[in-house]
């Protein structure tokens, strides 16, 4: 079984950040330290599950989720791009990355190829077993291409250990990974290093992503 090295850094400062309008950035402030430490995770394939390796990175400042996000969904490709510069490409501010019609154009320059699509949840469309089916195709299809998924999400969601993960402005997250042919995903979250990783049900995921959208 191989495995892949999480890279984390200690996380020296987080806050609260209230963003306008309806697709923006993040909620959480996270400054990393230049230090790293690590976390393995497992690399499984077959048997409805994989996972991506990810050469995750937090993100450097509280408005930053969108490049991070994308950055670390991109290092599954093996590719190793600035987050700065890709925060010009997608003209992320203080206020955050406006909409995930804003990445999609980047993962699919530095793909080098025309693979990404956006797709909207609705808010009341977030329960649908057809838009959850959808999104869990989506994941399967994304991470058997060797690529991770990128998602715009706001609200509070709580991963399968029981853990809350609130982002009320808005947030950025990569996902890289599933288990029981999708009805698990594994979530890179570059907010707090400290939870780098963790799982979550698709149809949690789904109700995440309600009114926003996900690229994949």
């Amino acid at each position: 079984m191989a495995t892949t090295l999480l890279r984390k850094t200690v996380l020296t400062a987080a806050g609260v950040v209230a963003t306008a309008g309806g697709i923006a950035g993040p909620a959480i402030a996270a400054h990393a330290a230049p230090t790293p430490s690590t976390s393995v995770v497992a690399d499984r394939k077959g048997h409805g599950e994989r996972e991506l390796d990810v050469r995750y990175e937090a993100q450097p400042n509280f408005y930053f989720c969108g490049p991070a996000a994308a950055r670390n969904a991109l290092s599954v490709q093996g590719k190793n791009i600035d987050v700065h510069a890709m925060a010009e490409e997608m003209g992320t501010t203080e206020a955050g990355t406006n909409s995930i019609n804003d990445i999609t154009p980047v993962l699919n320059k530095e793909t080098g190829k025309d693979v990404y699509k956006s797709t909207e949840i609705p808010v009341d469309k977030a329960r649908d077993r057809d838009k959850v089916d959808k999104l869990r195709a989506d994941v399967v299809k994304t991470v058997d291409d060797g690529r991770a998924v990128v998602a715009n999400i706001a609200g509070t969601a709580t991963d399968t250990d029981g853990n809350a993960h609130s982002f009320e402005g808005g947030h950025y997250i990569s996902v890289v990974g599933y288990r029981d042919g999708g009805k698990v995903v594994t979530i890179a979250d570059s907010a707090n290093p400290n939870q780098a990783s963790y799982r979550m049900d698709v149809d949690e995921l789904a109700r995440w992503i309600a009114s926003r959208g996900y690229s994949s």
